[in-house]
């Protein structure tokens, strides 16, 4: 799970890495607010989980209170790649001398956490990777002993501008890794890390992403930090599903995560928008169809379903038992078009057949209809 901005700072200041005085305003009359109580230039920033921000006008520098709430009313409400801003995070300015990036991240290749640095902080390090990647310097850390001082010191003094600077560096690099390993991060990233002008070290951006398989160690900040959820992303989490909501109009439930992906291609391929990509895996529990049903339902732009199941560990009996269940149990005025092959397939027919449904076993002809029943719904 990839948390705020405002929300990953909160887990540095926990930690002890210095980040900006700031707070979150969803009106602007709480950013002018919070702007006055900081007393000194402020930047509003938008809180969206994409990169870009600034670039998008998401980032934009306030002399004053006043200029605070007219910033704030600039940006609250934009839509930045697709994600309307909805809160802002108002926080002190800083003058900058150096800027540097510093990043934990897990290196599976390495099967190691990996500190990752460079010079060229403030920019995305893709680019850096791309055009310069002698700037990178990279440390893999063993878990067994984390990060030790002298090792950082030893990394951070090779793209601090000073000693004293790359000693602070080093100090935060150590707490960023404390909050990696401490709070179950996949990444921990702070792009740009800045040397003022009058020599202090601060985090002036924090980026972290949480590993989902940790969340029964840290429920609390699970619950705290999780953004706000439709109906239908709850009941996928509850339910254990791999749920995204896309812009199309053709549900889609699919077992397995490969060809969920090919199965949008697909749909793609013959015409067609998929409205959601819904994994339910490799259970064999009729529930978990019932309820991928209902979060596609949930969605009101959906013209028809498409159920496309490859059994293997996946039984096809179970899911027509869901898909039944499912249909029994909502009143659903879509389309439904079933592709299923595999295990238990003869006996998932005769469960269909039973309920007045058929199933195919191509997948090329189970799209195509959907694409197909999708228009015509559209056309009406």
């Amino acid at each position: 799970m990839n948390i705020q901005e405002y929300q990953a700072k909160e887990l540095f200041r926990a930690h002890g890495i210095p980040v900006p005085q700031g707070e979150v305003a969803r009106t602007p009359e709480q950013a002018r607010d919070i702007a006055r109580r900081i007393g000194k230039p402020v930047v509003v920033k938008s809180q969206v989980l994409v990169g870009g921000r600034g670039k998008a006008g998401g980032i934009k520098l306030a002399q004053n209170p006043d200029e605070a709430f007219e910033k704030a009313s600039a940006i609250l409400g934009m839509e930045i790649k697709g994600l309307t801003v909805r809160e802002v995070l108002v926080t002190e300015a800083e003058d900058i001398a150096k800027e540097v990036y510093l990043a934990v991240i897990l290196d599976r290749r390495r099967k190691r956490p990996l500190l990752m640095t460079s010079a060229e902080g403030g920019i995305e390090i893709e680019e850096v990777a791309k055009k310069s990647p002698d700037k990178i310097k990279t440390l893999a850390i063993d878990p067994d002993y984390g990060l030790q001082a002298w090792q950082a010191r030893q990394v951070m003094l090779q793209v601090a501008p000073d000693a004293r600077s790359g000693l602070a560096m080093a100090r935060i690099a150590v707490q960023l890794y404390e909050v990696f390993s401490q709070e179950d991060c996949s990444l921990a990233e702070i792009n740009p890390l800045i040397v003022t002008p009058d020599g202090r070290v601060v985090a002036l951006d924090a980026k972290v992403g949480l590993d989902d398989n940790a969340d029964f160690r840290h429920k609390d900040a699970y619950d705290r930090f999780r953004p706000a959820e439709t109906e239908g992303e709850k009941l996928a989490r509850e339910m254990g599903l791999s749920y995204v909501k896309l812009e199309g109009d053709i549900g889609c439930v699919v077992n397995g995560a490969g060809l969920a992906m090919a199965t949008m291609d697909l749909v793609k391929h013959f015409g067609g928008q998929p409205s959601n990509f819904l994994d339910i895996g490799g259970s064999s529990n009729p529930a978990k169809v019932t309820a991928a049903m209902k979060i596609i339902l949930s969605d009101p732009h959906v013209k028809a379903i498409l159920f496309n199941i490859f059994g293997g560990i996946t039984r096809c009996d179970d899911v027509a038992r869901g898909i039944v269940t499912a249909l029994g149990e909502m009143d659903v005025k879509v389309p439904v078009v079933i592709r299923l092959t595999g295990t238990n397939e003869q006996e998932a027919r005769e469960i269909l057949s039973g309920a007045g449904l058929t199933a195919t076993t191509s997948m090329d002809e189970g799209v195509q209809a959907v694409v197909a029943r999708a228009q015509e719904a559209g056309a009406r």
